[in-house]
C-alpha cells in the first residue's frame, strides 16, 4: 500500500514525505533532508522537466 503523503521523483527516485512541519526528503543513503538539500545535491545538476522539486521547492 502506498503512502498518500509521499511522492517519488521519476527522475532521481528520491521520496518526499509531505508533513505538517515541512517536507522531508528520504535519500537512498544518509540522513533525511529538505527540498533545499535535494536541490543542491541533485536537481540543479539534473535539470529535467519531470523533476518534482523545481528550484528547490
Amino acid at each position: 500500500m502506498s503512502d498518500p503523503n509521499c511522492q517519488t521523483c521519476p527522475v532521481c527516485k528520491v521520496r518526499i514525505q509531505t508533513l505538517p512541519m515541512g517536507d522531508r526528503v528520504l535519500f537512498s543513503f544518509g540522513p533525511p533532508g529538505t527540498r533545499a538539500d535535494l536541490w543542491n545535491k541533485v536537481c540543479k545538476h539534473a535539470q529535467n522537466a519531470q523533476c518534482i522539486n523545481p528550484q528547490g521547492g
